[in-house]
């Protein structure tokens, strides 16, 4: 272990969760500052599986779609510098398959309700700012794709 890890490792073993929450929030920027869009990928694909690991999905997408506080919101309004269309294309690529790998692994029940919520959020969300006959239209087809 070198210097640099002793030292993280005293310093965190000593924080709160909420001091390492904050820290994680200021350090963000200044660490990704100089990484290319490639280096951000790979790292996500090298850390994705240790963040996931012992997390409920389940409870997580509502929490990531949902609110001003959420997650997806906060991702949002980090790229809105670096153009708005990055993360609305991730997110429309990966939550299909996603769900395709969880939603099987779910029981029933928790699936049913899971499924609910989702839907909601994607009628209420996907039809905002449309007119009414907009919006009639796209319920409809979403209602021809249940079927």
């Amino acid at each position: 272990m070198n210097m640099m890890e002793k030292m993280m490792e005293f310093m965190m073993g000593r924080m709160s969760k909420e001091e390492k929450e904050e820290m994680m929030d200021k350090m963000m920027g200044n660490f990704f500052a100089d990484m290319t869009k490639e280096d951000k990928e790979n790292m996500m694909e090298n850390m994705m599986p240790k963040m996931m690991e012992g997390v409920n999905m389940m409870e997580m997408m509502p929490k990531m779609m949902m609110g001003e506080e959420g997650m997806m919101s906060k991702m949002m309004q980090a790229n809105e510098g670096a153009g708005m269309s990055m993360m609305p294309n991730m997110m429309m690529e990966m939550m299909p398959n996603c769900l395709n790998i969880m939603l099987p692994n779910v029981p029933a029940e928790e699936r049913t309700e899971f499924v609910l919520k989702m839907v909601e959020v994607l009628v209420e969300k996907g039809s905002q700012g449309m007119s009414e006959d907009e919006r009639t239209a796209f319920v409809s087809s979403v209602m021809e794709k249940v079927r």
